[in-house]
C-alpha cells in the first residue's frame, strides 16, 4: 500500500508505539492517586508534558491535554465566548477553516453573536489587511487556522495576532495549528497566539490525544470539565495515560527530525507540482505552501472516480478533508473554483516516510489511468 493521505491521519512512530505499550503495561497507574505507584505515574505525566512543550516551544505549565484538535478548538472559541461575552458579540474567523471551527461559529450566529468570515483569495490564502479591516472595539475572538488543511496555504500568524492586539486588546487570538505543528516552523512562545490548537495523530502519535495551549497571557480561562481538578482545574477527569504518552514521544521523535524531515517533504512536493504540471488535464489547486499538503483536479473525472481508480492500484488518497463526509469542499468554493475543478478535486498528503519511488507510482497512474485520453 502506497499511503498519500498523511494529513487525515499518520502511521504511528515506534516512540510513540513503545511508550503507549510502556503506559499500558508498566506505569498503567491512576496519576492522582496518592501512593508510590501513582506518583510514579504522575511523574512521567509531568515529563510528557515536557516532552511536548518542548517540541511546540512552550511553557510547559501552559500546554494542557485534551482528546484531540476538535476538543481543543472547541475549548479554545467557547471558553473564549465564556470569558469575553459580556465585552462584545462579534467574532472573525476564515471561510476555510476545519469544521471543529466552522461549526462551533454556526452555534454562536445562533446564540446571537456576529461572525465575520474572511474570505481566501484563488490560492486559498487570507490576507493580514482583510482581518485588519474587519478588526473592531467589540471583537472578542479571531480564530485562524495556521495551515489549510485541503490546499496548503500558510496564514501569517504572527503577522495577524499582532494586529489583533493592537487593534483589538480585549480580544483573544486562537489558532487552529493541527495541521502546521512540526509541519511548519514556530514557537508558540514567540507567536503571539493566545491559544493554539494541536493534535497527536497528525504527527505519528496516537489518535485520541490532543492539546491546548494557553499563552501566559490569559492569566485565567475558563474550564472545559469540571471534577477533580485534573489538568490545573482547566480539564477534569483521569488522563488518558496511554495516548498522552504516546503523543509526547511522538511530538519528541518528530521534533528532533523536524529540519531533515520538512526538507523532504517539500523536496518531494516540489518533485511532484513540476512534474504534474507537464501533465495535460491536470491542475494543481492553491498555494501548496506547507511541506506536505497538494490538491489536484483533473477535471471531467469525478473525485471518487480518481480515488477508486487509485485504491485500485493500492494508493491512498482523499476527497479533500477527511471531515467533509462526501461533500463539495468549503474551502475550494470559497476560493470561488469552477464546479468542474472542484467535482474532480483530490488531496495528496506527503510524511517523513513517503518516498520518491511511491511518488513515482502515483504519476504513473494518473498519467496512465486517470487523464482521459484524447
Amino acid at each position: 500500500m502506497i499511503y498519500l493521505d498523511n494529513s487525515a491521519t499518520t502511521r504511528p512512530c515506534a516512540a510513540a508505539v513503545e511508550a503507549m505499550t510502556k503506559a499500558l503495561t508498566e506505569d498503567w497507574g491512576n496519576p492522582s492517586s496518592l501512593y508510590g505507584f501513582g506518583i510514579d505515574t504522575a511523574r512521567a505525566l509531568r515529563g510528557a508534558r515536557a516532552q511536548l512543550a518542548a517540541a511546540l516551544g512552550a511553557e510547559t505549565d501552559r500546554v494542557f491535554f485534551t482528546s484531540g484538535g476538535t476538543e481543543a478548538d472547541n475549548w479554545a472559541i467557547y471558553g473564549t465566548v465564556k470569558r469575553l461575552g459580556k465585552r462584545g458579540k462579534h467574532i472573525i474567523t476564515t471561510a476555510i477553516e476545519h469544521p471543529a471551527v466552522l461549526n462551533c461559529m454556526k452555534d454562536l450566529q445562533a446564540q446571537g453573536y456576529e461572525v465575520t468570515y474572511l474570505q481566501p483569495d484563488n490560492l486559498g490564502n487570507i490576507s493580514a489587511g482583510d482581518l485588519k479591516a474587519a478588526l473592531r472595539p467589540d471583537t472578542i475572538l479571531v480564530s485562524v487556522m495556521m495551515v489549510n488543511n485541503e490546499v496548503g496555504s500558510v496564514m501569517p500568524i504572527a503577522q495577524m495576532a499582532k494586529l489583533t492586539h493592537r487593534i483589538s486588546p480585549n480580544a483573544i487570538f486562537h489558532t487552529d495549528a493541527v495541521q502546521g505543528f512540526l509541519k511548519v516552523p514556530f514557537s508558540a512562545k514567540t507567536l503571539g497566539a493566545d491559544l493554539i490548537s494541536i493534535s497527536s495523530h497528525k504527527i505519528h502519535g496516537p489518535k485520541g490525544a490532543g492539546a491546548l495551549y494557553i499563552s501566559p497571557r490569559l492569566k485565567s480561562f475558563p474550564a472545559l470539565l469540571l471534577g477533580g481538578g485534573q489538568e490545573n482545574g482547566y480539564r477534569s477527569g483521569t488522563e488518558a495515560t496511554p495516548a498522552i504518552f504516546g503523543f509526547c514521544a511522538a511530538a519528541a521523535a518528530t521534533g528532533a527530525t523536524f529540519q531533515s524531515d520538512i526538507q523532504w517533504e517539500n523536496a518531494l512536493k516540489q518533485q511532484l507540482v513540476e512534474r504534474l504540471s507537464r501533465l495535460d488535464g491536470v491542475m494543481i489547486n492553491g498555494a501548496h505552501e506547507a511541506p506536505h499538503i497538494l490538491s489536484l483536479s483533473i477535471p471531467g473525472l469525478p473525485t471518487q472516480n480518481s480515488i477508486n481508480i487509485l485504491q485500485d492500484a493500492d494508493i491512498c488518497v482523499s476527497a479533500g478533508s477527511a471531515c467533509a463526509k462526501g461533500h463539495r469542499s468549503h474551502t475550494l468554493e470559497a476560493m470561488r473554483l469552477s464546479p468542474e475543478v472542484m467535482d474532480s478535486s483530490f488531496r495528496i498528503s506527503l510524511c517523513r516516510d513517503t518516498t520518491q519511488e511511491e511518488l513515482d507510482k502515483l504519476i504513473s497512474v494518473i498519467e496512465n489511468d486517470l487523464i482521459p485520453r484524447k
